[in-house]
């Protein structure tokens, strides 16, 4: 079958029609190409297909730089995109993402200041990955919706120093084990967690340090954090650094310096933010469930003041706030959240999401909730990928009546998200 790719849509197909009208997403496609497609998922309202072969390319279209891409890599799907053109493609779905789910004004201005962010540079970036082995125990990653793993030799957005670590490590024959590998840029130390039978990984002897609790030390903003193996941390240096910066832009000078009121960090992590970017002086807590993080927070904050809570975010007992951070992961805050960060009534909210979908639902219920998306910065910190970080600050819109209690959404029962 051949059609006419239409825009990159969240999830990182390019959206098109097949000749009876259904929508039909295409994996492969770039806007404006004419390409062949085979069809490989049917549904009722929709449909989704695979390019077989380009007939008209699009400008922005690439050879790709890693040669496992062709081999069926699907680490990195955006690779046959430009950077330039993979940066605009992220605004434009974050845009479009909060213009139709959340019904979000956009204006020329919003828009500039939404492609006012950065990417960081498109090979070496990340300090995280997870390796799964090949039926010969080879290390490499998964092709895109299947169990088969495509072998490799070197990873293009892996950091240098996993490149070893990649090299050393393989598993027995038909195991199902799989590997973490993380590295410092401050100290060099490699460390790697087993998930599975740490007996059937050969080459461990090759990192530093193994297991969840083993510690490694990243500097971000000119302060060291500890970050255990078992906590989550951004997909490198580079990009923590670059979140951190923006977050602070966004957040405002007034609103750090607790002039509104203690600064709340949820879903905080290590302590990314409160470490960074809140002055040691100014109360904050942060909110984590994480054991292995929160015990990082705490050594990271231990001179701080600060009050580090291990609960999840939605269990968490509010506590008025003037500034709360909060970055949740891919799926969002959601109404459970949400009704947590609006019982804080904190005049000003940062809001860090790495899914423009949930992003956009998370901004409509605030704003039924009361609150104004007045800024927006989309960030690259997933180049070659359809992955993307929108930092949002929101304002309360409406003076809160502190004689009423704050809705809370429950049971499912939420404004509509379109």
């Amino acid at each position: 079958m051949e059609l006419e790719a239409g825009a990159l849509v969240a999830g990182g197909d390019a959206i098109g029609r097949m000749p009876s009208g259904k929508v039909i997403f295409v994996d492969g496609a770039l806007p404006g190409e004419r390409v062949e497609v085979v069809l490989t998922d049917t549904r009722k309202d929709y449909a989704r297909a695979t390019v077989t072969r380009v007939i008209e390319a699009s400008s922005g279209r690439v050879a790709p730089p890693c040669p496992h891409v062709v081999q069926g890599c699907g680490g990195c799907r955006w690779q046959h995109l430009s950077a330039d053109a993979q940066y605009e493609a992220k605004v434009r779905i974050a845009v479009e993402s909060l213009s139709r789910i959340a019904r979000i004004p956009v204006s020329d201005d919003f828009v500039a200041r939404a492609a006012s962010g950065v990417q960081v540079p498109p090979s070496g970036y990340r300090t995280t990955i997870r390796l799964a082995f090949d039926s010969e125990g080879r290390p490499g990653f998964r092709e895109r919706s299947s169990n088969k793993v495509v072998a490799i030799e070197e990873c293009l957005v892996a950091h240098p120093l996993l490149q070893s670590a990649i090299a050393s490590l393989s598993v027995r024959r038909g195991s199902n084990v799989e590997v973490t590998v993380r590295c410092s840029t401050t100290t060099g130390v490699v460390g790697a967690v087993v998930h599975g039978d740490e007996t059937e990984v050969r080459g461990l002897e090759r990192v530093d340090v193994v297991g969840d609790g083993a510690r490694l030390v990243e500097t971000v903003h000119g302060t060291d954090l500890v970050v255990s193996m078992g906590s989550f941390f951004q997909s490198g240096q580079l990009a923590a650094e670059v979140l951190v910066d923006t977050v602070r832009r966004i957040a405002g000078p007034e609103a750090l310096s607790g002039a509104f009121g203690q600064v709340v960090d949820a879903y905080g992590g290590v302590g990314l933010f409160s470490a960074t970017i809140v002055p040691a002086h100014v109360a904050v807590t942060l909110v984590e469930s994480n054991p292995f993080a929160v015990a990082d927070a705490r050594h990271n904050l231990v001179n701080h003041r600060a009050t580090v809570v291990e609960s999840l975010f939605e269990d968490w007992q509010p506590q008025p706030a003037g500034l709360v951070l909060v970055d949740p992961a891919r799926t969002g805050l959601g109404s459970p959240g949400v009704s947590t960060l609006v019982a804080t009534r904190a005049p000003v909210i940062v809001l860090v999401s790495c899914d423009a979908a949930s992003g956009a639902r998370d901004a409509r219920l605030l704003a039924e909730a009361g609150y104004e998306l007045d800024d927006l910065v989309v960030l690259d910190l997933f180049p070659h990928t359809h992955h993307l970080e929108m930092v949002m600050r929101f304002r309360q819109s409406r003076v809160a009546d502190e004689s009423r209690s704050v809705t809370r959404f429950v049971g499912g029962v939420v404004p509509p998200a379109a």
